[in-house]
């Protein structure tokens, strides 16, 4: 189970490296195990970065074909 401290903690992490490096944070920027755990907290990086507030989300396209 992924805990609100958890979830916090990988934010934070790619916030700092975010101010440290002057542009979003890449997979390669971490170690291979802290990646893994930011992934496992937050979901797929574009997900990541979102929930870090680094990166708008992402627009849900309407299906197409479906009318009501």
């Amino acid at each position: 189970m992924v805990t609100p401290k958890k979830k916090a903690w990988a934010e934070e992490l790619l916030r700092q490296k975010h101010l440290e490096l002057g542009r979003l944070p890449q997979k390669s920027d971490f170690d291979s195990a802290t990646c893994s755990r930011i992934k496992a907290y937050l979901g797929p990086w574009p997900r990541a970065l979102e929930a870090a507030r680094l990166k708008p989300p992402k627009e849900r396209r309407k299906p197409v074909g479906k009318t009501e």
